[in-house]
């Protein structure tokens, strides 16, 4: 009797599934759900278009042909079988389109092997609490949601596979195109453009050196002339201004004195989140999402297992959940006291766009202070996860105050001023303080300056009149940070999109990082302007941006995706028959050169390939010798790309030579191919290391970023990010300095050890 009552006794217990798009989160969701629950992972999209043919019937409302991913069949098996056994199913992938669509695509499988109810939840944070109320109240799988998914999947398949071959046939097979890419693309070709056709122009300044009844010292900038903004556009009016000021007495004609508010940052969206990651950790966007995402499924943290430490990473909402505020505000006022603390939760401004729903980027327990658990993060997982538990505990605190002074000062026909302010009250800045565009990726204080108190109409001593050149410098390339910033603000892609869009054209070889900076290469250049010229509505950010409109109009149910489809394929298709026939053939064409082959003794010519411009032997295929095409020196003639230099090659004893190569010069055996032999080009610089006989030279990391390193090592393991010049700090005799660019001001050095810094403006 008691065996027959067990047994009814466990029937009358629902057997539920949970399925997850990442294998990582099963493990913390385990515990949270019981053992009544299976947990199951998709490990990402099941189903998606087949990657050898367009997959889409154009002539059929553009109907996509999904297949089952290759590798992807176990795992569905392994859904069915789970789901057979199963009285209740929970869809539980991300929430985005993406997720939205991998539900859909789950659900449309296992429904045909289930008689369970299935559902769609969702979560934004793994934790026991959120877990919970969503699998109390599930929904279904959000339709519209799905055609916005599928539109855009449709849309970049149309874009990619249709431009992408005519590529291949004029210029080089393995070339493609993208909607969004391609747009992210000419951003970064533009601002190249920019920066070439930018005509530099001299202008002066003159700052005085002054002190008053009471120190310390200060300094200061000329601002007008006779009531007008001082422009002084050579030497000869600088040192007019100089002679002027032989003998002047300076008086401190007004004195301005205010308090001024400095208000904390807003919560992080994945945008800001990208771009503070990039300024303040060095990390690129693919890496802080990547991290970000390890953060959000989970992290083992001592006694309490695996435990999702952030809020879910893709959101572009600024805004914070009740039960967090209050969790942070009480955090606030134990941890920091009452007058950190705001009288009425900050309340942050959303974009149009953002979708509500989504909270922004948070930790899930602000009492895991990022220190208590430093032991069981990753090095990088701790910075970045002390970044976002930072950012969200100052967003809730109360302004900070600083006190700021302005001195005028007049010397006849001219005014001089001086700005200086102290932080009076940290408020928030006790906690975080934001990075700016061009700022150091260190710099978390602000370097403000103190002035003297001084009087009204007090006559000030002139210790020195200081003149100095500068000139106007063009627009900074992009870094990583500033690109995802401009993609943002002109509505290209969505904030999940930024990390993909910059990977894919530097994966493509169409930009490359060079000091931390993007840099087209010729073949981006080259692949923009064809585009540009070919398929001009695409390549604007105008029309990527009403098209993500257009996405979201899909999702709200307000437009159909094959109406948006068809709207958009019709001119679409009138381009691409045109760039069929116009677009100019480079592969057909062949730059004849003076030169002839090493091996056979045919002429050589110039084609275009994978990586830009290469020279070939015109007897190819019977002899497939290459080389590097030689660039233009300043003159304008070719300079040679295999120029002989001092010292023999360590492995053969052959003469070096110099060549140019996709990242710049490098030093190489002149028997190639038959002696691999390289090296990179010193800076004739000696290691500042004691005892080391290195030199300092510009080497690459796996990732593609331009470091500074011994050519020592591995002996020797001294490393720079920055480039070090051969000049001891005049201050501290650190034996190298080096050099730093910041936007709107000339270049300077300064010294990585007390931070003397020095204008090298010419």
């Amino acid at each position: 009797m008691a065996k027959t009552t067990k047994k009814t006794s466990d029937k009358a217990v629902d057997k539920s599934l949970l399925i997850v798009e990442s294998p990582t989160k099963v493990n913390t969701l385990k515990k949270m759900v019981g053992r009544n629950f299976t947990v199951k992972a998709s490990v990402g999209h099941l189903k998606d278009l087949p990657k050898k043919k367009l997959g889409v019937d154009v002539e059929n409302n553009f109907a996509p042909e999904y297949i089952t991913i290759r590798g992807k069949g176990k795992i569905l098996s392994e859904l069915k079988a789970a789901a057979k056994k199963a009285d209740k199913i929970y869809l539980a992938p991300d929430p985005d389109r993406e997720g939205e669509a991998i539900a859909f695509h789950i659900g449309n499988e296992i429904s045909k092997h289930t008689q369970g109810k299935i559902f769609r939840v969702m979560f934004n944070e793994i934790t026991k609490k959120a877990v919970t109320e969503a699998i109390k109240n599930p929904t279904e799988v959000n339709v519209n949601k799905v055609n916005a998914q599928q539109a855009r999947r449709v849309l970049d398949r149309l874009v990619g596979y249709k431009i992408s071959p005519i590529l291949w046939k004029k210029v080089h097979r393995g070339l493609s195109a993208g909607r969004v890419q391609s747009v992210a693309l000419r951003i970064v070709c533009d601002r190249e453009k920019e920066i070439k056709a930018f005509k530099s122009e001299e202008y002066w300044s003159i700052t005085l050196d002054l002190e008053g009844k009471v120190k310390p010292t200060f300094q200061g900038k000329l601002l007008k002339v006779d009531g007008k903004k001082a422009e002084i556009p050579n030497q000869a009016i600088a040192d007019a201004v100089v002679k002027d000021m032989d003998g002047a007495e300076p008086v401190l004609e007004g004195i301005n004195r205010k308090e001024k508010k400095r208000n904390p940052a807003a919560p992080f969206i994945t945008s800001t989140l990208q771009q503070e990651a990039s300024r303040k950790l060095n990390f690129s966007p693919k890496k802080t999402m990547m991290l970000a995402q390890r953060l959000y499924e989970g992290v083992a943290v001592g006694g309490r297992g695996a435990v999702g430490l952030i809020t879910y990473m893709r959101t572009d909402s600024t805004r914070f959940s009740t039960e967090a505020i209050d969790m942070i505000r009480a955090y606030v006022k134990n941890r920091y006291g009452s007058d950190f603390l705001p009288e009425s939760p900050n309340v942050y401004k959303n974009k149009k766009s953002a979708q509500e729903a989504h909270e922004a980027i948070r930790p899930t327990d602000v009492e895991l202070e990022p220190a208590s658990i430093k032991e069981y993060l990753e090095k990088d997982m701790f910075r970045l996860y002390d970044l976002i538990w930072s950012r969200s505990v100052s967003c809730q605190m109360v302004p900070a105050i600083l006190d700021t002074t302005q001195f005028d000062i007049r010397s006849g026909k001219y005014l001089f001023r001086s700005n200086g302010s102290v932080v009076k009250f940290a408020g928030f800045m006790q906690v975080y303080v934001e990075s700016g565009d061009e700022e150091p990726s260190d710099q978390t204080k602000t370097g403000d300056r103190i002035l003297p108190a001084l009087e009204k109409g007090e006559k000030l001593k002139l210790l020195e009149v200081r003149p100095e050149q500068h000139f106007t410098q063009p627009p900074p390339r992009f870094t990583e940070a500033m690109l995802v910033k401009k993609l943002e603000e002109e509505g290209v892609g969505r904030p999940s999109t930024y990390a993909a869009i910059i990977s894919v054209i530097k994966d493509r070889d169409y930009v490359h990082n060079e000091e931390r900076r993007l840099l087209p290469t010729e073949l981006g250049l080259l692949i923009s302007d064809l585009l540009l010229e070919h398929f001009p509505d695409i390549m604007t950010t105008e029309f990527t941006a009403n098209m993500e409109d257009k996405l979201d109009q899909i999702e709200e149910g307000k437009t159909e995706w094959v109406d948006t489809l068809q709207t958009f394929y019709v001119p679409f298709k009138a381009d691409l028959d045109e760039a069929e026939k116009k677009m100019k053939d480079l592969k057909a064409e062949v730059e004849e050169t003076d030169e002839v082959c090493e091996k056979c003794s045919q002429p050589m010519i110039i084609k275009w390939g994978r990586f830009g411009k290469f020279m070939a032997c015109s007897g190819y295929p019977d002899c497939k010798n290459t080389r590097e095409v030689a660039k233009e020196g300043p003159d304008g003639k070719k300079v040679s790309e295999s120029t002989e230099v001092e010292g023999s090659c360590e492995k053969c004893s052959s003469p070096l030579v110099m060549k140019i190569g996709r990242f710049g010069k490098f030093i190489a055996c002149s028997n190639y191919p038959d002696c691999k032999f390289t090296k990179p080009i010193d800076l004739g610089i000696a290691c500042p290391e004691e005892a080391c006989e290195g030199k300092i030279a510009a080497r690459r990391s796996k990732k593609g970023r331009t470091f500074y390193g011994c050519t020592a090592y591995p002996k020797c393991s001294f490393v720079s990010w920055e480039k070090p010049v051969g000049e001891a700090c005049p201050e501290c005799k650190n034996p190298f300095m080096v050099e730093k660019w910041k936007k709107n001001e000339d270049p300077s050095v300064i010294c990585p050890k007390c931070k003397y810094k020095k204008s090298t403006a010419a």
